[in-house]
């Protein structure tokens, strides 16, 4: 569906992106992640036609965005980080203006309002000015003009930055329920974002791509790192100085008064933390491992700046 290939962007001496290249699978949501200044945001200037590489190509089913740019966008709907809006047009005026700019006429407009309004939450506003709207209002609107022309693709630059909580919820299921029916490209820094949403990652660091992998399959990648959640009856006569200097171990922290959560190098070190535990008479109650997490896996990947 989508396919970025050798993509270099440079503005002036400074290089944006360095020969990236990653592909997306049609009816696929991939959460694109990296540190602020990493690139985001300029490759998704570059996939929607927004900007143009210095060097590379990006294509859309087969069509180069730049060379067949009206019919390419026609598949694609952009959220900018900053929707943008015209905050003196009501909520219903401004849809109908972006229905019109993607070529939709007469009752095609209508018909086209009506539904991304209702799938879109806002209904009850289509009278508002865009300007007297909430930040997760402005959000919703900004979605519905990408979601009005009912694109194949879509391309969401931190879909949820400035939201309250509630907000925050709300527009995860909104696009997690997208997410069925199109091909979704979520630039975040919020790594909860992609792990409920998405079901692949891309991590982007100084313009370079570090890793591209599904989500269900980054343990096997990282294998040999590995989270340990105990459970103990007895907590203070638990001595993790002495934990801490058997071969494997990285670090132990408290995550409540009984339970802690031991980082370790291979899963081969879970029998001997339980006997360690218990030759102690700390009182085991549980030693469960739970992988490698998508924060443990960022961390790594991007202080590394090593490709995976």
């Amino acid at each position: 569906m989508i396919e970025v290939k050798d993509v270099t962007k440079r503005f002036g001496e400074i290089v944006a992106l360095d020969r990236v290249s990653f592909t997306v699978r049609e009816g696929e949501v991939v959460g694109f992640l990296g540190p602020n200044g990493a690139g985001k945001t300029t490759a998704m200037r570059i996939i929607t036609g927004y900007m143009p590489p210095s060097e590379g190509s990006v294509t859309i089913n087969g069509q180069d965005v730049f060379e067949h740019p009206y019919e390419v966008k026609k598949r694609i709907g952009y959220l900018p980080e900053h929707p943008p809006l015209y905050l003196d047009m009501t909520v219903k005026e401004y849809l109908e203006f972006a229905s019109e700019l993607r070529g939709m006429r007469g009752r095609e407009v209508k018909r086209a309002v009506e539904q991304v309004v209702e799938l879109c939450g806002i209904s009850h506003v289509t009278g508002r000015l865009a300007g007297n709207l909430s930040k997760g209002y402005r959000q919703r609107l900004g979605l519905a003009q990408a979601l009005v022309h009912d694109p194949e693709v879509l391309v969401l630059d931190e879909p949820t930055v400035g939201l309250d909580p509630k907000q925050i919820v709300e527009i995860r299921e909104l696009i997690k329920n997208l997410g069925k029916e199109k091909t979704i490209i979520l630039s975040t820094h919020v790594l909860q974002e992609v792990t409920t949403i998405c079901e692949s990652v891309i991590i982007i660091n100084n313009g370079r791509i570090l890793l591209s992998e599904r989500l269900d399959r980054l343990s096997e990648r990282f294998v040999d790192s590995i989270r340990f959640v105990v459970k103990i009856h007895r907590p203070e006569a638990l001595d993790k100085e002495r934990l801490l200097k058997l071969d494997g171990i990285l670090s132990i922290d408290s995550l409540t008064e009984d339970i802690f959560e031991i980082k370790t190098i291979g899963v081969e070190v879970g029998s001997i933390i339980a006997d360690e535990i218990v030759s102690m008479g700390a009182g085991l109650v549980e030693l469960r491992s739970e992988g490698i997490s998508l924060e443990d896996i960022f961390i790594k990947v991007v202080t590394e700046n090593v490709v995976y």
